[in-house]
């Protein structure tokens, strides 16, 4: 007898239940070979999981991706006014590397395309590769570009498997940091790709330089201490999408198979029996039999038909039972289990909102927020802000961006954040009277409601502003007293004027203004009576 339950082997249930207590890498690596594969196949070919993967790359990442530099100003011994005007310099520059495809040493995608592939690599295979090249071209005006690697191609050297501290490509060094990566000039699983074992097929590449520029970016979800590789995120629910996916094909298949059969013909004479009818040989009633069979053997069934029957023969309905009536339930708990296995709500990975009402989507799109936010700053973390470091320091080298004694204070220069897609609103409605209030009790901020939507406040506030100016502009150009076009151009560009309510249709002053002001062309003094009506409002 144990204390802990979970040890008991006299249970018949736990005592044939021995797994392998091996290290991170023991457990992981030989198993790769078949988890990254199979998992791709999965993305390939079953519906839900390619949903997942779509679902996860447009949450995480979606439809844009910005930076928002934010130096730290007080290590640097510089003020605020300082910082903001000299992230907004670097995300200038910024943006003509990163929003172009100069970024890409393929130069086919932009950082985004770039960050959305890596993400769905590091999702599905487990892991995602790039090399940070210094490709001068005169086209263009940055030399760092991004070389996307496939993870296949990061592996052991055939002569190289009897070392220790090269764990399935990654040459490690006593404390199990990444000081090279071995790598295949060939993808593994390409046609012509030749003899593996030969030296020539394979690049050591160092994972930074002498003075600490990293050259290769590896991300990958590291789950336990000394992990070297990732895995699929399909690992854990692999077998129950195999199962579900094959146990749809098949009741699938069943239904429109069954569909097929419209009705059967029954008939309870025997050869002999018709033989006595006919007064014939049981040879000939046979024939009789097989004539029957071939004129009326799927014989198309049409609407209002008349039907001739055989001798002998009722025509008889067939019941197929299908669908199956309890396909839907099996498979939404099924489906429960899946989706929990993959740290997303149910109603997210079948786009099933049809049983929910708005607390319950709610409580379940947090939840899945959460993950999403995790995931966010798992990108950042060991994709974005390595790619931003190794840009920042060719913009300063190259004098386009300025940072004196950069190599002492990176930390203090390289800190950022990146804003992604918006999260979107269930209730718009409710949602903004929770940021108006969010706001008001100061437990919020602009920049963070902005960042929520995928938005920078101060191009926010900028633009805002400008809309202002412009409907100002143009209300002083109708030729209404001052007062009155302030107030139109507060109503017209979305502004609550000062000491008014917020949630009023109407900007004070306006409407009673247009319902009293005499016409002109009757009373020359209307601009002054209009200033009157307004100065009693």
């Amino acid at each position: 007898m144990t204390a802990h339950v979970a040890a008991d082997c006299s249970d018949s249930r736990l005592s044939t239940w021995f797994p392998h207590a091996g290290s991170a890498d023991a457990d992981l690596l030989d198993d790769l070979s078949l988890i990254t594969p199979r998992a791709r196949d999965l993305a390939r070919n079953n519906p839900i999981a390619s949903g997942v993967r779509q679902t996860l790359t447009d949450n995480v990442v979606g439809s844009q991706l910005r930076l928002c530099a934010q130096p730290q100003y007080r290590l640097l011994k510089k003020d605020k006014e300082w910082a903001m005007q000299w992230g907004n310099a670097a995300e200038d520059e910024f943006a003509t590397w990163a929003d172009t495809t100069d970024c890409d040493a393929a130069r086919t995608q932009t950082l985004l395309g770039l960050t959305v592939q890596a993400l769905s690599g590091a999702l599905i295979s487990g892991d995602a590769l790039a090399l940070v090249m210094w490709l001068p071209r005169a086209d263009s005006r940055w030399s760092t570009r991004l070389q996307m690697i496939e993870a296949d191609r990061l592996a052991t050297p055939p002569w190289l498997t009897f070392k220790s501290n090269i764990r399935n490509g990654v040459e490690q060094d006593e404390h199990g940091a990444p000081i090279a990566y071995w790598i295949s000039k060939k993808h593994p699983g390409e046609k012509n790709a030749g003899f593996m074992a030969n030296q020539d097929n394979w690049e050591r590449i160092p994972a930074f330089t002498a003075w600490g520029r990293r050259r290769v970016i590896h991300l990958y979800d590291k789950e336990r201490a000394g992990q070297s590789r990732g895995k699929s995120i399909f690992a854990a629910v692999m077998r129950e999408f195999k199962i579900a996916g094959e146990y749809l094909g098949h009741e699938l298949q069943a239904a429109a198979s069954n569909a097929l059969i419209a009705a059967f013909l029954e008939s309870d004479l025997d050869a002999a029996a018709v033989a006595e009818i006919f007064g014939t040989d049981q040879e000939t009633a046979l024939s009789y039999w097989k004539k029957v069979c071939d004129t009326t053997h799927r014989k198309k069934m049409e609407g209002g038909m008349m039907l001739n029957l055989p001798l002998g023969t009722k025509l008889s309905g067939y019941n197929p039972n299908r669908p199956n009536t309890a396909f839907d339930g099996f498979m939404e708990s099924v489906m429960r289990h899946m989706a929990a296995g993959l740290n997303m709500p149910y109603e997210l990975v079948l786009k099933d909102f049809s049983k929910t009402n708005y607390s319950s989507a709610r409580a379940a799109l947090l939840e899945a927020w959460r993950y999403f936010q995790t995931k966010r700053r798992w990108l950042q973390d060991h994709w974005l802000n390595p790619i931003y470091e190794a840009w920042l320091e060719e913009a300063i080298n190259a004098n386009r961006v300025k940072a004196p004694d950069y190599y002492d204070n990176r930390y203090a220069y390289n800190r950022c954040r990146w804003i992604f897609s918006g999260r979107g609103w269930v209730d718009p409605v409710k949602e903004i009277v929770a940021v108006e209030k969010r706001l008001a009790l100061c437990i919020s901020t602009q920049q963070d409601e902005c960042a929520d939507q995928g938005k920078d406040y101060q191009e926010v506030q900028d633009q805002r502003i400008r809309e202002f100016k412009e409907a100002l502009t143009k209300a002083q150009a109708s030729g209404l007293p001052d007062a009155v076009a302030q107030q139109l151009a507060f109503y017209i560009a979305g502004f609550a004027p000062a000491g008014s309510n917020s949630n009023s249709s109407q900007a004070p002053g306006i409407e009673q203004h247009f319902a009293d002001a005499p016409d002109p062309a009757n009373n020359a003094n209307a601009d002054q009576h209009a200033q009157q009506d307004l100065a009693d409002a």
